[in-house]
């Protein structure tokens, strides 16, 4: 199959490599679950980002497991309470930079605050989203004391009575 620049696909192609219909890329890439570019008025796709469509995840551990558990408790707090959450994540941050300066430590937290000055979507979507960087966003969260232990606890609690598996 042809590109028109380099290795940019249309959404055409794109579709069939996806087996859908163009309009659910266009939706795809509208989302942001598809990155693209737009070339004129027409979008663009990197056949990497397909390909990486394509190929399956691999599980997630028990403990990645169990902090998506935790962080989605943390964004049901965070869409009742966006100012509490977010200031106390912003306050943690503030924090942890000063102890991580010059540490992949500190890369990680500087892409939380660029989710968070993105806007509640950007912070929903890495706190919920079980893609390769949000994982790995969850390993550095600023997200520390926005349960309250009870919360903590019943989530936990929750992630062990469901023996660890996948709800669907």
């Amino acid at each position: 199959m042809a590109t028109t620049s380099g290795d940019l696909l249309t959404t055409g192609q794109v579709a069939k490599l996806l087996g859908s219909s163009r309009q659910q890329v266009v939706n795809l890439c509208e989302r942001g679950e598809l990155p693209f570019v737009k070339v004129g008025r027409h979008r663009r796709i990197e056949r990497a980002h397909v390909k990486a469509l394509l190929t399956p995840r691999p599980e997630l551990t028990r403990d990645q497991l169990k902090s998506l558990w935790l962080h989605q408790a943390v964004a049901g707090n965070l869409v009742t309470d966006p100012e509490e959450v977010l200031g106390k994540a912003r306050e943690n941050l503030d924090r942890l930079l000063r102890q991580h300066r010059g540490t992949m430590t500190e890369v990680w937290l500087r892409r939380w605050q660029d989710k968070i000055n993105g806007g509640i979507g950007n912070v929903l979507k890495a706190l919920t989203s079980e893609d390769p960087e949000a994982v790995e966003l969850r390993q550095n969260s600023p997200f520390a004391g926005v349960l309250s232990q009870p919360q903590r606890k019943k989530v936990l609690e929750s992630f062990t009575r469901s023996g660890w598996r996948r709800v669907a």
